[in-house]
């Protein structure tokens, strides 16, 4: 595990007691990507960037609560967390009623409520070859009958999306059914995650066809407004977000997290009515910018600048007085190591070359 700094602006932040019934658009946070995106489809994108987009556009059926020690699962667009056969392998889920998806020509002028089978249809595209998901590993051997769904259209035959499928259930308008193969543990958190299991509607994915990647249409709180690849993504809340309000959970022992609850607490989702999104690859053209005040918050402090922004640990005292404040948080990472076997120095397995790797 390492750790990562990130350094954010009061202005990026809702203002102490400001209660506000519906997205300010009068708010806009600032700030910039490291690394461009690929594009916004959840089947077809596994990078980090891109997954921040998606994440703000589509709906799994699961979200977290952040404040929670240790995190912990609850329901996001479901009633109540997944109903669990004693024996684990079978998860019944029930989709709330008056979701919608944002508006978009592909539904001809007509409100599309999120349904049962936008799950069951979401889930199936991770098999469909033609979708080249990115996810199909993770899927693979996973539900029963998809497997085979998998091979017919592999072997030259279309992915019939309507074939019924023994794992895959619509029990009516609002309930799905998910039976496995074999035992999952990590299963339920598969639902909270925006690649594996957001909801797409299917007469998007069909009208727009190979340009569903520019073209997310999801349940979430945001929709894509502009995008210029590689340069700017902007994203706009989406007027017919459902009702939802600021909720979490910090334990008694959670300063910061009480603070977080007694400002927040309540507050409709979501506070910000747009967010403008850069692509700085190089990074002291991303610091300048946040110094400059043209970006709020600084998602990763370089670490060409950490002993200028945070000596001894410690913000700056020029950066304090302008209230930029510091967080620090740990985030999971696996390295990989590459040598060159042939290399005269550190390749080759003699016990030098061995203890020098």
């Amino acid at each position: 595990m390492k750790f990562l700094l990130a350094v954010f602006t009061t202005v990026a932040l809702a203002r102490v007691g400001d209660t506000v019934a519906a997205p300010d658009a009068r708010k806009t946070l600032r700030y910039a990507f490291p690394i461009a995106e690929t594009g916004f489809d959840p089947a077809q994108v596994s990078d980090t960037y891109s997954n921040h987009i998606i994440a703000a556009i589509f709906d799994p059926p699961l979200t977290y609560d952040y404040l929670a020690k240790p995190l912990k699962l609850v329901p996001n667009t479901l009633v109540a967390m997944p109903e669990v056969s004693s024996d684990q392998m079978t998860y019944t889920l029930r989709v709330k009623p008056g979701i919608y998806f944002a508006d978009d020509i592909a539904f001809a002028g007509k409100k599309r409520e999120l349904v049962a089978a936008d799950y069951v249809y979401s889930i199936k595209r991770h098999f469909d070859p033609k979708t080249k998901s990115k996810h199909f590993g993770d899927f693979e051997g996973l539900i029963a009958g998809m497997d085979e769904m998998y091979a017919s259209a592999k072997a030259g035959g279309k992915f019939d999306y309507d074939r019924p499928v023994e794992g895959l259930k619509t029990l009516d308008r609002y309930v799905f059914q998910i039976k496995l193969k074999r035992l999952e543990p990590n299963m339920q958190y598969m639902m909270g995650h925006m690649a594996w299991m957001a909801a797409l509607a299917r007469e998007v994915v069909e009208y727009y066809g190979d340009r569903i990647m520019e073209h997310p249409v999801g349940t979430g709180p945001y929709r894509l407004k502009q995008w210029t690849r590689s340069s700017k993504i902007t994203l706009e809340a989406s007027p017919h977000y459902r009702e939802d309000y600021w909720n979490a959970m910090p334990g008694n022992d959670d300063i910061a997290g009480q603070e977080m609850l007694k400002r927040n607490q309540g507050k409709r989702l979501p506070q910000i009515g747009n967010i403008e999104i850069s692509i700085v690859e190089e990074v002291q053209p991303r610091w300048l910018a946040f110094l400059n005040e043209e970006h709020d918050f600084l998602e990763r402090l370089p670490n060409d600048f950490a002993n200028i922004a945070i000596p001894n640990n410690r913000i700056a005292p020029n950066l304090d007085k302008r209230s930029i404040r510091m967080a620090q948080f740990p985030e999971m990472a696996l390295v990989f190591v590459i040598f060159n076997m042939i290399d005269p120095v550190i390749g080759g397995y003699s016990p030098a070359q061995i203890a020098l790797r």
